[in-house]
């Protein structure tokens, strides 16, 4: 991989981490539409590492209030009913589906899941899904003639069920296309949480899973054509970038509609389609250094 590779892919993983696009999905089709190999599912959990420490760093407050607040309540200094401490439990309990399923499935993971074919599927399923689900919220918010506005639940109403179907919504993320935060907060604006609170855990959420995922794939780093120095870059820009991406991104759902993320989503899986199908582009295409 090239110094110019990594920073192009460093800058696509920074730019579509906390959108729900795909991250996965665009480092794959970047190299494919570029015409180079595959990064593979190792270089892209690594550079989620640099997307990881912008939420640690944008989210440093409410991080070290959690852990505080959790750490306590071990040992009996803070009530395991307080608000913080469970949301550290929940966080927990959440990550379990990623956990398993991330080391279950890791062989499809890294070979059948990075097919374009699947990627298009999942890009336009999970857009519809995630359409549905902003209008929904969008009802609730504004009402209408015949409806009464409904006011939408904040985290303070989060349970273990709720944080266990939002961990299984983001182990959905394990297939490229699908975008952990569009799983997670399509799941959460299903449930009847607001954009905000479904954002702000679906962020919390990746925490463990990311930082765990690129601890486990390090070994693998150096294999193949993606050396250390180039991944390490890439995993610089994408932290830069990727703060940029979370604070606009904050501002933005609290004011707008996820609609132009769903209209981006099926417009490039129908491209993907027509290309694949056309013979203008491999299903596989890179995947043979990858």
């Amino acid at each position: 991989m090239s110094w110019l590779e990594s920073f192009i892919l460093g800058l696509v993983q920074g730019l579509t981490e906390f959108l729900p696009i795909s991250s996965s999905a665009h480092l794959r089709l970047t190299a494919a539409f570029a015409g180079w190999h595959d990064p593979g599912a190792a270089f892209t959990a690594i550079t989620q590492i640099g997307t990881e420490a912008a939420v640690l760093i944008y989210f440093r407050k409410d991080i070290a209030r959690i852990l505080s607040a959790w750490s306590g309540s071990l040992f009996g200094k803070v009530p395991r009913s307080d608000h913080d401490a469970q949301m550290g439990w929940l966080v927990i309990v959440g990550s379990i589906p990623i956990g398993v399923l991330g080391i279950t499935l890791k062989d499809q993971i890294e070979g059948p899941f990075r097919d374009l074919r699947l990627i298009a599927t999942t890009l336009i399923v999970m857009g519809i899904v995630l359409g549905i689900a902003d209008r929904l919220a969008a009802r609730d918010e504004e009402g209408g003639k015949h409806r009464a506005v409904r006011d939408r639940k904040s985290l303070r109403e989060l349970g273990v069920k709720d944080g266990l179907i939002f961990g299984i919504c983001q182990a959905m993320a394990l297939i490229p296309g699908v975008s952990r935060s569009g799983a997670t907060i399509s799941g959460g604006l299903l449930m009847g949480y607001t954009r905000e609170a479904a954002a702000r855990y679906s962020f919390l959420l990746a925490i463990p899973a990311v930082l765990a995922s690129g601890a486990y794939e390090l070994k693998d780093a150096g294999e193949g054509h993606v050396s250390w120095g180039p991944t390490i870059f890439a995993t610089i820009i994408a932290f830069v970038v990727g703060y940029a991406v979370i604070a606009w991104f904050m501002k933005f759902i609290t004011t707008k509609s996820f609609m132009p993320f769903v209209y981006y989503r099926v417009l490039l899986g129908i491209v993907l389609f027509v290309l694949v199908g056309m013979g203008a582009l491999s299903p596989h295409a890179g995947e043979s250094g990858g």
